[in-house]
């Protein structure tokens, strides 16, 4: 591998985090919540212009890793946990009971994968195909942590 691959490969598995054995996928998800903490402390119209961005981000270097590994959807690649996590708490309090709830929503719903999330999986290919998957997991989720704190307060 060239120095280019090596770069793509470090972004799309999370430094690297996404090679390891066990659940790389909550991993990554875990890895991305630094990132959440600090697109919480702005405003959020820059905060979804980041996350937009990111996901963008995400999708281009996805479909790279995946040509680079020659597999369809290799689980090490974890970038798409990341944008979806950073997705699931967009415009959202970042504390410790929307941390755990939106964690283990975000999480659950990427695991299980109910419809639409399922048909995207399998609709959409490359790097499309990796990420927006766990983004409209990550959207789901925002919609039900709200929904939590709408009923909640």
């Amino acid at each position: 591998m060239n120095l280019k691959q090596k770069s793509v490969m470090f972004l799309a598995t999370g430094c690297f985090i996404g090679n390891i054995s066990f659940a790389p996928g909550t991993f990554g998800s875990i890895l991305g919540l630094p990132l959440c903490f600090f697109l919480c402390k702005i405003d959020l119209p820059v905060a979804v212009l980041l996350t937009v961005i990111f996901v963008f981000f995400a999708v281009w270097i996805a479909q790279r890793a995946e040509k680079i590994l020659n597999t369809e959807d290799p689980g090490c690649i974890v970038i798409d946990e990341i944008a979806g996590i950073l997705v699931t708490f967009t415009g959202l309090p970042f504390n410790i009971i929307s941390v755990v709830f939106g964690f283990l929503i975000f999480r659950a719903l990427d695991i299980w994968k109910p419809y639409p999330i399922s048909w995207m999986e399998r609709h959409l290919s490359g790097g499309a195909g990796i990420v927006m998957d766990d983004v409209a997991a990550g959207i789901f989720s925002n919609l039900l942590l709200r929904g939590i704190f709408l009923f909640y307060n």
